[in-house]
């Protein structure tokens, strides 16, 4: 049988998703509890590898298991071995073609953006910071040529492991709700840090470091050097991971953030 199970959880407090024989990592923490509830080892499958700092708000993993368990009794006895800093929100028995991975054909991340003279700590690794204003309306001038199938070279990390930097960005949303500025991004796939090198962009363009024609530069350069400092990893979230809709995979639970209406008006 196979089951899929979507997660939450508080990056912060790992380093990353995937496993590590030294360091402390969601994946880590995940196949624990569920050996621990399952009496067996379950080793997991997951949509996406987030890094450092990065949360989780719709991750979904899959795992093959003879167990028989309801639906609920994996959401529960997996959470009482789990940390506080992650949980299990739902759980589903899936058909055999289902692949937590390979049957996703799109992801979408969240940025929060505090904007602000003087930082929050009630808001230390949940948002990102700037102290200076930004002008958002440059920020939202350089997206057009970021949308559509693009070679993504000058967003991608040096030690990114994906097969092509071609990538098809469905979606680049930015709004603003008090101090607060959020951004989604959408596509069929992410290269590693290929959403924290655009943010970084696109608060150089908002400081007026550049202008907004430089997006359209270093997109075409393809060349990591001519992109600005990847940007901090506190405000991004791994929102949703798209899959078809036979699957029937449930969407995430996000009504508690605060900025859920936003995420709502932005789909």
């Amino acid at each position: 049988m196979r089951i899929a199970l979507g997660i939450q959880y508080d990056g912060s407090a790992f380093c990353g998703w995937q496993s590590q024989p030294h360091g402390k990592t969601v994946q880590n923490e995940l196949e624990r509890a569920l050996a621990e509830f399952a009496q067996t080892p379950l080793p997991t499958v997951v949509a996406g590898r987030t890094d450092t700092g990065v949360h989780g708000l719709g991750q979904v993993v899959h795992f093959d298991t003879e167990l028989d368990r309801t639906e609920f009794s994996w959401v529960r006895g997996t959470n009482a071995f789990l940390p506080d800093t992650v949980a299990v929100q739902w759980a589903k028995p899936m058909p055999d073609d289902f692949h937590a991975r390979f049957a996703a054909f799109e992801r979408t991340y969240f940025y929060v953006l505090y904007v602000n003279p003087v930082r929050s700590p009630m808001l230390a690794k949940r948002a990102g910071w700037v102290h200076t204003p930004l002008d958002v309306d440059a920020m939202r001038d350089s997206i057009a040529c970021l949308l559509g199938e693009h070679d993504f070279s000058s967003f991608r990390a040096a030690d990114c492991q994906s097969k092509t930097p071609v990538k098809h960005l469905y979606q680049i949303d930015v709004r603003e709700q008090g101090d607060f500025i959020h951004f989604r991004f959408r596509a069929n796939a992410f290269l590693h840090h290929m959403v924290r090198n655009l943010m970084g962009c696109l608060v150089a363009i908002g400081r007026g470091r550049h202008p907004a024609s430089w997006m359209a530069d270093v997109l075409a350069a393809r060349d990591r050097r001519v992109a600005a400092p990847t940007f901090m990893p506190d405000g991004l979230y791994l929102a949703e991971v798209g899959y078809p809709e036979h699957f029937a995979v449930p969407p995430p639970h996000i009504a508690s953030m605060p900025w859920s209406a936003i995420w709502a008006e932005s789909k």
